[in-house]
Formats: structure tokens, sequence, C-alpha cells
């Protein structure tokens, strides 16, 4: 399925986060609206099993949270991440100190999955939008390329294969994952 485009220049963000939640999500990007692509096998296992392992090294000692299709508002934009890995301290709460419905603010680890038929510079500036809104880290995954493209602040990106370990957040730096292993997942048999 490609992603689908719906041109509207008039449209506030503000009007935009009045319309009903679609799915797949709608994200909010310069005053269009892009609709993502149903995830299809490969990239939900990835983005399942990722996010499942950073959360069983982040959660317990309070160090960070990956939630999967979390609507992140920020700097204009209204966008929704494969995963968006916050930092325990920033992640927002209600007045009862429940964790928040409304996210608005950047991820500090944004992770995208390339799905079949998605345009990749258009997940790839999503990347570095976040980045020059003070994301800390990105992640480009390509389950057919089987790399992972890396992204920091004032750093061009890398692209990383097999025994590449990959870069975390600095609160997670006792935790080493390799691209392979992320890749690994895909085996079912």
């Amino acid at each position: 399925m490609t992603l689908s485009t719906q041109i509207s220049s008039e449209l506030s963000l503000e009007d935009f986060l009045k319309l009903p939640e679609t799915k797949p999500a709608n994200e909010y990007i310069e005053g269009r609206i892009y609709q993502k692509p149903i995830p299809q096998g490969k990239h939900s296992r990835v983005q399942t099993k990722l996010s499942t392992n950073i959360n069983q090294v982040a959660e317990p000692q309070q160090k960070a949270l990956a939630l999967t299709e979390l609507r992140c508002t920020f700097g204009g934009r209204s966008l929704v991440p494969d995963i968006a890995v916050f930092e325990w301290s920033r992640i927002p709460t209600d007045e009862d100190g429940e964790i928040a419905n409304r996210f608005e603010s950047y991820p500090d680890w944004i992770i995208e999955i390339l799905s079949p038929d998605q345009p990749p510079n258009r997940v790839i500036n999503k990347i570095i939008f976040c980045i020059n809104q003070g994301t800390k880290l990105g992640w480009f995954i390509d389950t057919d390329d089987k790399s992972v493209m890396v992204f920091q602040p004032n750093k061009l990106p890398e692209v990383k294969y097999d025994a590449d370990i990959l870069p975390v957040l600095d609160v997670l730096s006792d935790w080493q994952i390799k691209a392979a292993d992320i890749f690994s997942w895909l085996k079912v048999k």
C-alpha cells in the first residue's frame, strides 16, 4: 500500500487535531495530511520486538519508555512514529500522575521502519525534522536491505549492518543491540 497524500494548505494544525483518528494514522506535516501505510508482517514484527526489548531494559529502572504508534505534536507538526522513546523524566503525566494521553513534545529517540511502497525520503525527512527539534537519536530500519540508518544531532547519518553495534540513548548505555539482532527476529522457523 502506498502512502496516500491529501493536500490541504488551508487546514491548520489545530483543525487537524480536531479530526477523528484514523487507522492507519494520519500525520500533519506543513499543512498536508499524510496517511501512514498499514503495517505488514516484517514491519509489525520488528516494531513489536524492538519496543518490547527496549522496555524490558529501560522500564524497570525508569530510564525510558518505548511507545508504538504514539501521536507526538510539536514544532507545528503532528507525527506518529513507529516507535517513540521518551526518557523517563520527559514522559508527560496528567493531574493524577498517570501517563498523559497527549504528547506535545518530540521523542528522545524516534524509530521508523520502512514499509513496502513507502517513500523513504518522506520517512527520513520526518526523522531529520525530529532531530532538528531536539530528538537525540533516530533509526531508519529497512527490513529489505537489512540495514539501520542512524541519525544523531550534528553528525552525518551512518548506515549499520550485521554485527555493527547500534547507538542507543545515553540512559541505556549499558544495553547493546546489533543490526543483526533486529533482523534475526524476522525468522520464525
